[in-house]
């Protein structure tokens, strides 16, 4: 679990996330959805360390975050996963070499051992014959899924995920979230995706908080989110016209 307390983020003085308060289930996958501007980016860059915070704390599993020393803060990163927008891939590597890539961070494998391990996380996400190819012979989806492979590596405990649905088609995207769920359920991960994707909120929401210029403004499942009484969360879910038709019918 990832507990969030009174998390406040500034800018040159403005503000950016304002008493954030918010308990990431383990187990299950988290949410974190808004409009652009909104904060979310921000909480997910502060969740992982790329952003240190004004205030508040983050705890890993009762490890918090913004207090701890190197020992601590190498082996949260250890545990964690990370799924970049548009999948940070290394153009220079094979896939193979990116999966491993971790590995020779964090490990003192040897390398039949590390090729080992790399080979079964790219089985484990349904990418086999392209150990050699490089991300730029590969198509948005299969580099995605390299990103996740190259994630999951380390057997993290924590796994984020940053817009993974980002520029692919449709069909693409939902094999995506499938394969984000599968993984979170299978390895009992803490996950933590942020997205814009409603697809994704009804497909994948488990446990879901909404930024609202930079507060705290709805938290909740995908079953009771077309519910809530909230006028800026039905305004941020009803932008599209599709939605706008399943509003008027409720």
């Amino acid at each position: 679990m990832i507990k969030v307390e009174h998390l406040n983020k500034s800018f040159d003085g403005s503000p950016i996330l304002s008493d954030i308060n918010f308990s990431f289930e383990q187990g299950k996958v988290n949410l974190i959805i808004g409009k652009s501007g909104s904060g979310k980016t921000v909480l997910l860059k502060s969740l992982i360390g790329i952003h240190s915070v004004d205030s508040g704390h983050i705890y890993f599993d009762n490890r918090d975050l913004t207090v701890a020393n190197e020992k601590t803060l190498r082996e949260i990163r250890s545990q964690i996963g990370v799924v970049f927008q548009g999948g940070a891939l290394f153009d220079s590597q094979t896939v193979l070499e990116n999966v491993m890539f971790p590995l020779g961070l964090f490990t003192q494998m040897s390398y039949s051992e590390k090729v080992e391990r790399a080979k079964f996380c790219l089985k484990r996400v349904n990418l086999e014959g392209v150990d050699n190819y490089y991300p730029a012979e590969i198509s948005g989806g299969m580099k995605k899924r390299v990103a996740i492979a190259r994630a999951i590596v380390m057997q993290p405990k924590f796994l984020f995920c940053d817009e993974p649905n980002s520029g692919l088609d449709p069909y693409t995207s939902v094999v995506i979230d499938e394969l984000i769920m599968e993984l979170t359920h299978e390895y009992n991960m803490t996950t933590v995706v942020n997205t814009h994707d409603m697809n994704s909120v009804f497909g994948i929401g488990e446990n879901i908080l909404f930024i609202d210029n930079g507060k705290r403004g709805w938290a909740g499942t995908s079953a009771d989110i077309l519910t809530t009484g909230s006028e800026s969360l039905n305004e941020f879910i009803f932008s599209s016209e599709l939605l706008k038709k399943l509003r008027k019918e409720l």
